[in-house]
This record gives structure tokens, sequence and C-alpha cells, in this order.
């Protein structure tokens, strides 16, 4: 019989203008996989943040048990010592610092007062083997891919003696091999008691691992599911999370393709630190009005590579190659000239380089086209800047009660679309979208390619870039294929499928012999 390690009893928690969670309810069995699934904004991570002592007790109404006791958690060392870890989306590791230093960073190894650096990196040593990584505990973590540092993250909590694991989006920022490693890891885990409660978008990845899940909408626990059910589909799991059934998780959408509106032409680019490795090779590219045309490739194929050094040469060295528009040579030498020649790109990293996280969403809207709002003295109209930035508010139904609000506030969903309500307050003619789908749960998914749809409806350009093929083979009319930097293949929609495109994007680039 399953003996119940964990419980959140009506739990509730109110932010400013927004009820975040409501009467939520929770029980978590002992050495299981429990799974936490919603649509942005649900109130997954706050749920998570209530459990692990981010926000402390007394911030919230309701109670948690541990192996039926009630406990107070003041803060998160508090909840550590219980035995209560999580590992947040966004890695908090220091990048300067070494694996060891990082896994034992504030619950130093010490003998007279003094960190003993022998014990420190012997004892990180054998934490880095059972979570399968080789890696020499004094490597810095600037040093690692970011697979590696979410297994740094898992031995970190090892470290503490954890009993209850949290991952937040664990798998959103991984290859599919390093994800595939990782769920193997907490399946290990699990038998070694260790019980692990995963927030994710990917239901694939769900239903592989989960042994439950807990569905949570609008801040409200909707209902808890066994995996192993024969009715628990994925579609069962989206059935909850938006509140209604979704027969296609794609809007349906008639294309109306114009005239030729961008070509690249033998574009190479070179590795910046390795100048004699190419990135990209003798990449040929068109986009025509209102076309939707997607970019398929594995990890390191070269897909950001080609839309950086595109979009004002943000990527590489030695760029050689041409740019045209409607027929026209262009400069794309730099950032300013490539958007003053109607070329967009929204990053896959929306944190880091598509928003500023400190700033409200009226000037994260307006940023790439003040211009439009200046008056004859050069002083931006904030009167009209905020009417811009409420009418995306609207028309995009970001979910926030004011364009006041600081953009770091917002969930990973309504964070992508005030990257694109930025990029179609620019108008460009040309919008190339580097996985601008990625950590946003399905319900939202939709609204951005209905966005999509929009865009090209209005006789834009579009590129996408996804690792998700089902998503390329559901919006795009026509799909490029990456390997190797070299692109191998146009496909046209009706002859594209998963199995030949993965067969083009594992293309080998031929031998040559003297």
């Amino acid at each position: 019989m399953s003996t119940t390690i964990l419980e959140m009893r009506n739990i509730s928690k109110t932010f400013p203008g927004v009820k975040a969670l409501q009467d939520v309810s929770i029980s978590i069995e002992e050495g299981s996989v429990h799974a936490i699934c919603g649509e942005n904004g649900a109130g997954k991570s706050t749920l998570m943040k209530v459990l692990s002592g981010v926000y402390p007790h007394g911030t919230f109404d309701g109670e948690i048990l541990l192996n039926g006791e009630p406990v107070e958690f003041k803060s998160i060392n508090d909840s550590e010592s219980a035995g209560i870890v999580i590992i947040h989306q966004e890695l908090a590791l220091s990048p300067y610092l070494s694996i060891a230093e990082n896994i034992y960073l504030g619950n130093e190894r010490q003998h007279g007062g003094f960190i003993d650096w022998n014990e420190t990196n012997l004892e990180a040593g054998k934490l880095l083997r059972r979570v399968g990584l080789r890696d020499n505990p004094i490597t810095k973590i600037k040093d690692i891919g970011v697979g590696k540092q979410q297994l740094v993250e898992i031995a970190k909590a090892l470290s503490k003696e954890v009993r209850i694991l949290i991952l937040d989006e664990p798998t959103a920022a991984l290859n599919d091999d390093d994800s595939a490693h990782l769920l193997e890891l907490i399946r290990q885990l699990q038998e070694h008691g260790i019980t692990s409660i995963i927030i994710s978008h990917k239901l694939n990845e769900i239903k592989a691992i989960a042994d439950r899940v807990t569905i949570i909408r609008d801040g409200k626990t909707i209902e808890t599911l066994e995996m192993r059910g024969d009715d628990t589909s994925e579609n069962r799991i989206i059935k909850g999370m938006v509140g209604r059934d979704v027969a296609s998780r794609f809007p349906d959408h008639v294309p109306h393709i114009g005239e030729e509106l961008l070509r690249i032409e033998d574009w190479t680019v070179h590795h910046p630190l390795d100048r004699t490795r190419k990135v990209v090779d003798g990449a040929n590219l068109t986009v025509h009005a209102g076309e939707i045309v997607g970019i398929a490739g594995l990890m390191g194929a070269g897909r950001t590579e080609l839309a950086m050094s595109v979009f004002g040469r943000s990527y590489g060295v030695n760029i050689s190659g041409q740019v045209y528009k409607r027929g026209e040579p262009i400069s794309v030498n730099t950032v300013s000239k490539a958007i003053a020649n109607g070329i967009a790109y929204s990053t896959e990293d929306r944190k880091r380089y598509g928003l500023n996280l400190i700033d409200n969403i009226q000037r994260n809207i307006s940023i790439a086209a003040l211009d439009k709002l200046v008056d004859w003295l050069k002083f931006v109209n904030e009167l009209k800047e905020r009417t811009v930035a409420e009418g995306y508010r609207k028309s995009m139904n970001i979910k926030t009660p004011s364009v006041s609000t600081l953009t770091g506030k917002l969930s990973g969903g309504n964070q992508q679309k005030v990257v694109l309500s930025k990029w179609m307050y620019a108008d460009p003619d040309v919008l190339i979208l580097d996985e601008p789908t990625r950590g946003i749960d399905v319900g939202a998914k939709y609204e951005i390619y209905t966005i999509i749809d929009r865009l090209a409806d209005a006789g834009k350009g579009i590129i996408v870039i996804s690792s998700e093929l089902p998503e390329l083979l559901g919006i795009c009319d026509r799909i490029y294929t990456l390997s190797e930097g070299r692109i191998t293949a146009d496909v046209p929609r009706e002859k594209a499928t998963a199995e030949y495109l993965m067969q083009l994007m594992t293309q080998e680039r031929e031998k040559t012999t003297a």
C-alpha cells in the first residue's frame, strides 16, 4: 500500500490584483513521480514556491503536511532541512565557480573553520557519478552545456539529502538526448526512494514517466489522474488544462502566398572562436509574402546561427552571401539596418535577449519602433505609447491587469505575446521566429499559432525555427531541413512527414577524397 509523504490542503495565494491560487489541494505518494500540468499562469510554479518556502508560511492560506505532520516553512532553508529541494526552470548556478563549489555553495565542507577542498572535490565527484557525469569537479559551470548543468543541480539536491525533488520544466531547454538522460535519472532516483514532483508542458514526457498527474486551471485544482489508466491520454490532459476538447492542436489555415519577399543566396557563416569552422555553409532560402516557412534541424545544425547572422550579423564572423528583398539586394550588416529593411528576429531566449524583464510591458512593446512615438522634440509620447501597448494587450490577450506590470512577472506564454507585440508594432515584412512556443502550454501555443497565421494573412513572410517536428508540420507551408550547417532539402507541406524530415536532418556531409 502506498504511503502519502506530502499533502497540501486548500492552498490560496493572492498577489495585488491577482488570485494566483484558490483552495488548491494535492496529495503526493512516497517514491512516486507526480506531474503537475496547467496552462501558463495557472499557478503551478506558485504552488511549488509555496511548498519550498520561497513564499513563506503566513503569506498564504492553507496547510502543508509532511508525513502527516503540519510543517511551516519560513524560508528555502527550512524546506531543504526537511528534505524538499526545488530546481527552478532558470538554473541557479554561478557560471564562474566550479561544479564542486556550486554543489556545496551554502553547504560547505569545513574543518576548523576552513573549507576542506579535497573533501569538497572528492564528495562532489561521487555525486556527479550518481547523476551520470564524468566531468572533473573543478570544471567551471560556464564550460559545460545546459544538459549537464541540469544534472549538476540534481547533484546539488542529492548533497542536501533530498527526499522530495521538485523540477520546474526540467527539459524545456534540453535537446532530445539530454532530456532522455534526465528522465532516466529521475527513474533511477525513484528506485532509491526519492519522490519527484515535475512541472512540464511536454505531455509525451509526462506520459512516459509520471505515476499521477494533477491538473491546475486558473489557480484551482481540476483533477488528479492515474497515468497508468487506460483513459489517460494526452487529449484527456489537454481537456483538463484548457477546459475544452482540443480537436486539433493547430488552427485551420488556408495560405494566400504571393510574391517572393526574401531571398538568401550562398550564405556562409564561420564560428566566432574557431574561424576555420563553417556553422552555416552556402545556405539558399526563399520566403514569399503570406508564407510560413519552417527550418528543421537537430541541435547544432546551425538553425539559430543562420537566423542571427541574417539579422544584423548578430552571430558569426567571415559572413558571406547576399540577402535580397523583393529581388533587390539589401544590407543586413547591423541590427538597425536589418530592422530598417523590414527584417525582425524573435530570439529563442526571450528572457535574456528578447525582453527587458525589469521594465514594464509598455516599454517592451515600443522599444523596437520608438521612432513612431517621438514628437518634434525627440521625446517619447508616453500617452501614445500606453495607448499602443493597451491595444496589443487586448488584441493579443496578454493576461495582465495593466501594461505597467513588469514583464518578468508574466508567465512564459504571455511574455512571448509581448515579444510578438513588439515586432508587430515594428511592422516588419519578414519575421523570423526562433522556438516561438518553447516552454509554453498547449492552450497558449494555439494562440501563438493563430497570431502567426494572422501575420501571414496580412502578407508577412514568416520563418519558424522549431525543435518540435509536429509543430512545423502543423503550421508551415514549406520546410527547409538543415544538417551540419547545410540546407539539405526544401520540402513542400504535402510531402513532409516526421520520418522524411528526420532522414534529411541527419544526412551526413559527403566525404571528399584526394
